[in-house]
């Protein structure tokens, strides 16, 4: 039986996720739900309604996993709790700090409505997370590390394109090489903010524009760039478009340790270059929705994040293929 998939939202995500579905043959896309006018949106599979999130709820005996494609910072935190008490749920939610708080609300949503829910689903929480706990239990008496880059941070962009006078922008976060290096050679050298990254901006101004204030605005900005070596190039609209128009990713976790009473030294590292952050994150949210089905097929109820998934129940492969040919 093929697991009945419906996404809530329609922006990069959903649409890495409906291309992910399209490659997993044990899965179906139901139904697309948006907030806007549903005639207004054009999705890439024929056949598939696309309805309001008004009439979400009618959909419950037809989807089994819904899959919540929404921002973290005001979509989520409500989205992820309320349909979680009528279907299992797939979330990417990447605030660090509130990932405690989001999973307290989704579980106890989810419990109450007898569904699984996966939270915080993708390369970073998701991925990086696996292999930060994963070289922390291999290698006990070490150090890890976490450099994320080069590329565009999405909510660095946003905060760079609401300072007035910019038209638009993108944003790049790139390791420092002299960092990578360093931890690389199993120095365990002591980082701060500023010596881990530096961050490139790419700034179409409005006609007219105090670019030395937009670039002292950008460079002085609290908790987003003052902590960062910050370069700011004003380009135009065209270059931005040439060169700019891709939305990559990646980066790095890299754990170092000592065995033998520090006799001897090892270096893991688990890396990511990818062309499309959000198609890559919803690839990691398509497997996800698998596991959570699987769960729920088991009884199982309640929150999860992929600390909790058997790496099988990621795979569409029965125990014995995986055994034969991946273990």
């Amino acid at each position: 039986m093929s697991i009945r998939i419906g996404i809530v939202g329609y922006g990069n995500l959903a649409r890495g996720a409906e291309a992910a579905i399209k490659d997993n043959a044990d899965m179906t896309l139901e139904a697309v739900f948006t907030r806007r006018d549903p005639s207004s949106v054009r999705i890439n599979t024929a056949g598939v309604p696309v309805l309001h999130t008004d009439d979400i709820k009618n959909y419950r005996d037809k989807i089994d996993v819904l899959i919540i494609c929404g921002g973290s910072a005001t979509d989520l935190p409500v989205q992820t709790p309320e349909f979680a008490k009528y279907f299992n749920v797939v979330d990417s939610f990447d605030n660090h700090s509130m990932i405690p708080t989001h999973f307290e609300n989704v579980d106890k949503a989810s419990k109450n409505g007898g569904f699984v829910s996966v939270i915080s689903a993708g390369w970073d929480p998701g991925m990086f997370s696996l292999n930060r706990l994963y070289g922390s239990v291999i290698l006990p008496v070490g150090e890890t590390y976490t450099f994320w880059g080069k590329g565009v941070s999405q909510g660095h962009s946003d905060a760079i394109r609401r300072i007035d006078g910019v038209k638009n922008a993108k944003q790049y976060t790139i390791p420092v090489e002299r960092a990578l290096e360093r931890v690389r050679n199993g120095e365990n050298p002591v980082l701060t903010t500023r010596e881990k990254h530096t961050r490139e901006c790419f700034v179409v101004a409005e006609e007219g524009a105090d670019k030395a204030r937009i670039e002292k605005e950008i460079k002085e900005m609290p908790a987003y760039f003052a902590d960062y070596d910050t370069t700011v190039n004003f380009i135009t609209e065209e270059e931005l478009e040439r060169d700019h128009s891709g939305i990559p990713h990646g980066g790095f976790v890299i754990r170092t340790g000592r065995t033998n009473g520090g006799k001897s030294t090892h270096v893991v590292e688990y890396s990511l270059k990818l062309d499309s952050n959000p198609e890559f994150t919803a690839s990691v949210l398509v497997a996800c929705a698998r596991a959570a089905y699987r769960f729920h097929k088991e009884g199982q109820i309640g929150c999860k994040t992929l600390f909790d998934i058997p790496p099988a129940y990621l795979s569409p492969l029965d125990g014995a293929t995986l055994r034969k040919n991946l273990l």
